[in-house]
């Protein structure tokens, strides 16, 4: 069904991280305990001459699970839109790299998304300004760019803004904020533009997503053949690495993502051997087929409830199957040297595998 060779045997195998120098000894990672959090701050402490990792986490039960990972690392408990907290934050890490991944995807209500992504951002590029940071690496998003307008279309560096709803806005604003503080020469910044991300340390939404695609539950929205990208978290946590250390990525944006944009009806195919592989038992009942137009209302109705100010999950991602949003890497490659290492069913099976091993109902 179109979808590429993973170019992986193994996710777990998958680590490029002690062959990326760092800029310095030191890091400071915003949302150290998300999904992609999780995934860098362990790459980080593989990297050699890596020698300290400042965290900024929510919780206390979040700052514990970080700390016993290695002496190394020292976690500030706070809030990114806390200004007390980012002073802990950076108080004394001297001039260290700053990954800020913290961001809100699916809020309560639609303000919390510019309070997190456009004034958190804010507050963390003034305070790594004043700790003289060597470099900012922002973590952004597709939404700032909103669907491609045809199916074999894909998104470049040079593609123009067009913010899909709120949280498309909220990113847009924060790439801006970021690109402003590097033209203005307060900080070294680069830009990396993720997808949809998979792999190891995923929230409850997409252990979810596995359990509808387990069941036979999860829709396919006409025709099947609209394409994502999507990237695995060590694809884009090498990504994030190498933006970090590569002299020539200063003041640039990259889209970074797994080697080719996959069709949906693949991506729910894939899921299925993914799990069927570790074991677990498959609905034979293909997946549901949603009419275009069904979606097309889901993401007007998306529209007016986000207008009001409320935020509807599923509302949300329903109006966005109808969509292809895929992006090309050619720059990332090019540039940082950058090269995906897994691909879609071994980064499936390896998160899989990962759900197990937690616990995790799929």
């Amino acid at each position: 069904m179109g979808e590429p060779t993973p170019t992986a045997d193994d996710a777990d195998d998958a680590d490029d991280a002690g062959s990326i120098a760092p800029r310095g000894p030191g890091a400071v990672v915003t949302g150290a305990a998300g999904w992609l959090g999780q995934n860098l701050v362990r790459a980080l402490l593989r990297q050699p001459g890596r020698e300290r990792v400042r965290c900024l986490v929510r919780t206390d039960a979040e700052a514990a699970g970080l700390a016993v990972l290695d002496a190394r690392v020292s976690v500030v408990v706070g809030d990114v839109r806390d200004p007390a907290a980012l002073d802990e934050l950076f108080d004394g890490v001297g001039a260290a790299s700053v990954f800020h991944a913290a961001a809100v995807i699916h809020p309560r209500r639609v303000r919390e998304l510019f309070d997190v992504n456009v004034g958190g951002t804010q507050l963390v590029l003034d305070r790594a300004r004043r700790a003289n940071a060597r470099r900012f690496v922002h973590v952004s998003s597709n939404s700032p760019f909103g669907a491609n307008p045809h199916e074999s279309d894909r998104f470049t560096e040079d593609s123009p803004y067009a913010p899909y709803l709120a949280y498309g806005h909220s990113k847009h604003e924060a790439e801006l904020l970021v690109t402003r503080a590097h033209e203005r020469g307060d900080l070294e910044t680069v830009i990396v533009r993720p997808p949809w991300f998979y792999g190891p340390f995923q929230p409850a939404r997409q252990t979810r997503f596995f359990a509808a695609v387990r069941k036979g539950r999860f829709p396919v929205v006409a025709p099947g053949s609209q394409r994502r990208s999507m990237v695995h978290t060590a694809n884009l946590v090498q990504g994030l690495l190498r933006a970090e250390s590569v002299d020539a990525a200063a003041g640039r944006a990259y889209w970074v993502a797994d080697a080719e944009p996959y069709e949906l009806r693949a991506i729910v195919a894939t899921v299925r051997e993914a799990l069927a592989a570790e074991g677990f038992p498959v609905s034979s009942r293909p997946a549901p087929r949603v009419p275009r137009a069904v979606a097309v209302v889901a993401a007007r109705a998306d529209a007016l409830v986000q207008a009001a100010g409320h935020y509807v999950q599923a509302l949300h991602v329903l109006g966005e199957l109808k969509d292809t949003i895929a992006c090309d890497i050619g720059r990332a490659r090019a540039e940082l040297g950058y090269e995906p290492r897994v691909g879609l069913l071994a980064g499936m099976r390896a998160s899989v595998r990962w759900c197990v091993e937690n616990g995790l109902a799929i």
